[in-house]
């Protein structure tokens, strides 16, 4: 049955993001908030709010079974996790289904699944979707040794159980591969409270290629086209494009088919994205793993397709089929987003909470801002950095890059060090401009540029 009351576990724009969405759809909100998001934009928007704790994130934002009881006790018959904090952690999911609540996103044993690399690498290869050459669990520094010895230097160690950068260590001779397995390993037991590690070869300027999808949980799954998120920082993503300008559109298909295929053999439901490695040089992509969940990154999909995908994800939940068609799901021109982050870079990018005292963003055709910031508003000290999403669509990467410059031109914010200067070199960069771009290009060219120029 359709959802009629939506519980939205989340903060910041996301929960902005899907209040408006929901309420598009005629369908009433009931918002999660801690303490210090008491007035928040998505708790003015939504129809009521709901305060499930202080601002630790780990007794409001992380504790499930307050959430659900709190979606529960509001009379809500969905509920939306958002992305972060518990969008993928299956004992959300599976407490909705114990209460009746619709969840807004996969089945708990999918997210599971999908959640341990090594699980998701087996059945992506069972899916015939290329693999990054690598290991099965790496379970000593002594196996760590031998595999990097059999895959060939430099390789990569990973957590099983990791995201974010966590629990990955480069290493480029033996020696390197058995100290950094012990490193590996105990970042993943201190971040994820599991150490297990595996091991891929190293591509030292992949593009960080992702695949959206959406699926109804019965083997149908769409694709909106693919995303190019190669501009990162400690494997976190800074700028996204879509759709990836580097790559062939016989390759393209491939990629969209293997994203879709993998989906499809485990009846996908809801949004969720699959990630690939494309190595340039060898003209291969190779599958990294799935985010089960809608992504940061996800209005550069909406913006080529002009398709909402967030509702598309409520209505799924809610039972529906899939709206539209794979032939009905049209992509045009470019699109970029940079994520704004009040940070400081001349301080390695720590995180600066604060009071902003002007805010005063772009506007104009083909510029789209997600954020839940004004002037005026606090930035707390306790949860992520981002302030703002700013997004443009072209008519080509040429068009939307010329878009994004003048878009960060005008942005202005005031009152706490932010991103946006950053963005502004990094789209005006010749790399950028010129497409040679990889994920470390940002560590390795743009920032050690900008630090001799600040000597």
């Amino acid at each position: 049955m359709a959802i009629k009351r939506l519980f939205i576990a989340n903060r910041g724009e996301i929960a902005l993001r899907i209040v408006r969405a929901a309420q598009a759809l005629n369908i009433e909100t009931v918002l999660a908030v801690s303490d210090p998001d008491r007035d928040s934009a998505a708790a003015r928007l939504a129809d009521r709010k709901i305060v499930i704790g202080p601002a630790s994130a780990a007794k409001s934002y992380l504790a499930p079974r307050l959430i659900v009881h709190a979606a529960k006790e509001s009379g809500c018959d969905g509920l939306h996790p958002g992305y972060g904090f518990l969008s993928e952690r299956a004992i959300l999911p599976t407490l909705c289904q114990a209460h009746g609540i619709a969840f807004v996103g996969p089945e708990p044993d999918v997210i599971d699944a999908l959640g341990d690399k090594l699980r998701a690498r087996a059945m992506a290869g069972a899916a015939g979707v290329p693999l990054v050459p690598g290991s099965d669990c790496v379970a000593s520094a002594a196996d760590a040794r031998r595999e990097g010895d059999r895959i060939g230097y430099p390789v990569l160690l990973k957590a099983s159980a990791g995201g974010g950068g966590r629990g990955m260590v480069i290493a480029n001779n033996a020696d390197e591969a058995e100290a950094g397995f012990h490193r590996a390993s105990a970042e993943a037991v201190a971040a994820f409270g599991d150490g297990t590690l595996f091991m891929e070869r190293f591509v030292p300027e992949a593009r960080h290629v992702e695949v959206q999808l959406m699926g109804d949980g019965k083997g149908n799954v769409l694709h909106f086209g693919e995303r190019d998120c190669s501009v990162q920082r400690r494997y976190q993503k800074l700028v996204e494009e879509a759709p990836c300008a580097a790559m062939p559109d016989h390759l393209r298909k491939q990629l969209h088919e293997s994203a879709v295929a993998l989906a499809a053999s485990v009846n996908y439901r809801n949004a969720g994205t699959c990630e690939f490695l494309f190595d340039v040089k060898r003209q291969e992509f190779y599958f990294i793993e799935v985010n089960a969940r809608i992504q940061v990154e996800h209005p550069v999909s909406e913006m080529i397709s002009g398709f909402d995908l967030v509702q598309e994800q409520i209505r799924v939940a809610g039972g529906a089929d899939l709206s539209v068609t794979q032939d009905q799901v049209k992509l045009s021109g470019h699109a970029i987003e940079c994520r704004i982050n009040a940070e400081d870079v001349t301080r390695d990018f720590l995180p600066s909470p604060g009071r902003i005292t002007r805010w005063q963003p772009p506007e104009g055709d083909g510029i789209r801002l997600d954020s839940h910031m004004a002037q005026g508003a606090m930035i707390p000290p306790f949860y992520d950095s981002m302030v703002g999403k700013l997004i443009v669509h072209g008519s080509d990467r040429a068009d939307a890059i010329k878009r994004l410059s003048a878009a960060l031109d005008e942005f202005v914010v005031e009152g706490v060090p932010t991103t946006i200067d950053l963005h502004r070199e990094i789209v005006a960069h010749p790399d950028f401009i010129e497409n040679r771009i990889h994920t470390r290009w940002l560590e390795q060219v743009l920032l050690p540029e900008r630090a001799k120029r600040a000597a």
